[in-house]
This record gives C-alpha cells, sequence and structure tokens, in this order.
C-alpha cells in the first residue's frame, strides 16, 4: 500500500543529500498527490476569477470550483455549516472571536487541557484579557487526560475546548465521553481535529461537538486553507468580527446588513486556488481506506518505538490502538536539533523542539521532543530506513 501510493506524490522523486527522500513530518504537514498540485495549476491557468461576484464564465467556474470544496466538507463530516478559514488557527479564533465575544462574560469558565496546541490556547488567553474569563487546564497524568480532574473543571463551565488527537504524543483523547460530560452542564464544545481528520472520518452531527476545526495541509490538500465545522445551535449564536466584501447582504452609510449563511464570516476574498486543490485532496482521500492504513502505520510506529526503547532512547508515545502513528522521543545526551539534522543529512525528515506544545513539554520535563509521524504514503521500508539512521547517529556521536 505504501510503495504504491508514493507513485502519486511527485515529491518522493527527490533526492536530499543523495539518498531517496523519508519524510516523516507528518504531523506537521503531509504531502500532496498530483491531482491536489494540478487542480490548482489547472485554476490558475484557465478558470482564474473572483468568487461570488461576476457572471462572466470565469467567476462562474471559479465560483462553482471553489463552492464543491466547501459542499464536500459538508458531505463528508455531515455538518451544515463550514466556514472556511486560513487553518485550524484561524478556526479557532474565528470561535473565540465571534462566538465567545458575544456569549461570554466576566468570569465565565472555559476548560482547556495541558495538552493543547498553543493555537488553542493563546486565542482564549487573549479572550481572558479582553472580557476576564476563567481558563481552567485539566492536567495530563502518563500521557493522558485526567478525567477525574476533568469532572470537577466542568462545573460551571461555559465552553470547553480540546484537543482530539495530540500533535506531541499521537494520543487520541475520549472525545466522545468528554464532550457529554460538557453537555451535561449545559457547556459548548471546540474540538480541536488538526490531528484527527487525517486518520479518521468524523461524523460532526454524531459527535455532538459544537465547532470542529481543522486543516487541509494535514490531509494531503494545499496549506493556507481549513475550516471550522460549526452545529446549527453554535452557529445561530455568533456574529461576524471581520467585516468587508462579500460577506454583507447591504451596505449603506447608516449601517450594514450581514449574510445569513457561512459567508457571514468570509470576509473578503477567500483562498480559491487553495479550495481547489483542497476539493481534489477530499476527493482522493474518499478512496483511501483510512482504517487499514491507520492499524498499518500504528503498527510501524509500535515497532519503531519499541527499537528506540532498546537504543537508549524515552519514548513519550503510548502508541494505543485508537492513537495516531506518532513516536515522539528523546536521547539522553544528544540535542533533539543535532540529531534531526544529522538525520536529514541521510534525507530522513523529522520534526524536533516544542511542536508548539510547551504546557505539555512542561509537563513532560523536557524542553523539547524529535517526532517521528508516519503517514498513508509511509511503509516497512521508511522505517527501516530510519531505524538505520538512528543506529548511524548513535555511531556518530559514540
Amino acid at each position: 500500500m505504501g510503495d504504491v501510493m508514493k507513485e502519486d506524490f511527485p515529491i518522493f522523486s527527490r533526492e536530499i543529500n543523495g539518498r531517496p527522500l523519508v519524510y516523516l513530518d507528518n504531523a506537521a504537514t503531509t504531502q500532496k498527490p498530483a491531482c491536489v498540485i494540478d487542480a490548482m495549476s489547472e485554476y490558475y491557468s484557465s478558470s482564474n476569477a473572483n468568487v461570488h461576484r461576476a457572471v462572466h464564465t470565469l467567476a462562474g467556474e471559479a465560483t462553482e470550483g471553489y463552492e464543491e470544496c466547501r459542499k464536500l466538507l459538508k458531505s463528508r463530516y455531515n455538518c451544515d455549516f463550514a466556514v472556511i478559514t486560513s487553518g485550524t488557527t484561524e478556526a479557532i479564533n474565528l470561535a473565540a472571536r465571534a462566538w465567545g465575544e458575544y456569549n461570554l462574560n466576566a468570569g465565565d469558565a472555559i476548560v482547556l487541557t495541558e495538552m493543547e496546541h498553543h493555537s488553542d490556547i493563546v486565542p482564549w488567553q487573549m479572550l481572558a484579557e479582553r472580557i476576564a474569563v476563567e481558563l481552567r487546564f485539566v492536567p495530563v497524568e502518563d500521557g493522558k487526560l485526567d478525567m477525574d480532574a476533568l469532572e470537577v473543571a466542568l462545573e460551571g463551565a461555559k465552553l470547553v475546548c480540546v484537543v482530539h488527537t495530540s500533535n506531541v504524543l499521537g494520543v487520541r483523547n475520549p472525545v466522545e465521553e468528554i464532550i457529554a460530560m460538557s453537555k451535561k452542564v449545559g457547556a459548548r464544545v471546540l474540538i480541536d481535529a488538526a490531528q484527527a481528520v487525517p486518520h479518521e472520518l468524523i461524523d460532526f452531527k454524531e459527535l455532538g461537538a459544537d465547532f470542529l476545526a481543522f486543516s487541509a495541509h494535514k490531509m494531503c490538500g494545499p496549506t493556507g486553507i481549513g475550516a471550522l465545522l460549526i452545529s446549527e445551535d453554535a452557529f445561530s449564536e455568533m456574529e461576524p468580527f471581520m467585516g468587508g466584501g462579500d460577506m454583507i447582504e447591504t451596505v449603506t452609510l447608516e449601517g450594514s446588513t450581514y449574510q445569513s449563511n457561512e459567508h457571514k464570516f468570509e470576509a473578503g476574498t477567500p483562498r480559491i486556488a487553495e479550495g481547489f486543490g483542497w476539493a481534489a485532496a477530499l476527493e482522493w482521500i474518499s478512496g483511501v481506506d483510512l482504517e487499514s492504513h491507520h492499524s498499518r502505520l500504528l503498527e510501524i510506529a509500535r515497532g519503531v518505538s519499541s527499537k528506540l526503547t532498546e537504543r537508549g532512547m524515552t519514548v513519550y508515545s503510548t502508541l494505543n490502538p485508537q492513537d495516531a502513528a506518532v513516536v515522539s522521543f528523546t536521547h539522553p545526551t544528544i540535542h533533539p536539533e543535532d540529531f534531526a539534522r544529522l538525520l536529514d543529512a541521510q534525507g530522513i525528515a523529522v520534526r524536533t523542539g516544542h511542536h508548539c506544545a510547551q504546557p505539555l513539554m512542561d509537563k513532560l520535563g523536557v524542553n523539547g521532543t524529535i517526532r517521528a509521524s508516519f503517514y498513508l504514503y509511509n511503509d516497512e521500508s521508511d522505517a527501516e530506513i530510519f531505524l538505520a539512521g538512528i543506529d548511524r547517529v548513535l555511531e556518530a556521536m559514540a
């Protein structure tokens, strides 16, 4: 499965430092199949025009192609409202501004976790500075959320924000249980699904969350585009925070009225080429058996984790059955950045640093980790090359 799929991705014809590329930085961004690249190029070369405005042929083609992305999002994830954003970060900031500003008051509690990406911490800290909401953080113990602490934190909470799957540990949180607990106390729920949608198909209505934020580039789509899926009830409580063209119904010198659909939150010229590209990615990934690949990649990651432990590494990923194939680890003496540079010299791409999750790094007692994250086009040969590269680094640094 892995080798065959690599043929769909032009970048894997490239060599790095004279060696075939082994790409294991998929939690940061995934590679793009040719159909995505071609869709964006085709838009620019044959249908380039602005959307939603003109009646000429090019504008009609551009609008139809761009809105196809939204149609596919609604169909794939079973939702009524899909606001297209620049990515997960903008999606969460949109929720903070367009919902939080209008539905939260000073003293209201927002529940977060120590596992959150900075994009699901900083917007709420900024909101707290503006309207003095209370932020409560659920602790992480042994790589898992403390569910007893969550139950205590939920008392009186108005909003719960939780990462579906950790970008550092790959751990999949019990989001279904968390949502049910949150709904019992009347709290709205936002799920950061940036690391989830690449690995599993989510039914938004069945899940029961109010907001679901994710990015295209984590699932073989383009960078610079993402979405915020919104429940009908939450959508009715939101007001636009950015004004301009396309989000209005009427504008007079005395005031303006706004559209009632998702365009209300999409002021200005949207990411048109990226919409074409994401539509192509959504079509492509719809033909992929994510569940089968998840099991295959998790087994590869478990094997890598075991071999790293044998080599004296500290592995922080637990790799439970529903977790993503992410192996986060450190060496007792070699700095992660040095390790990554020596791997790159062998054509192996991994991530190092705090992974935009400094509170979790603090909890783990490290400044950063080395992270190898596997995706659809990776296979056993990539794992073998990676481990051989690890051995060369250890030998060189001995």
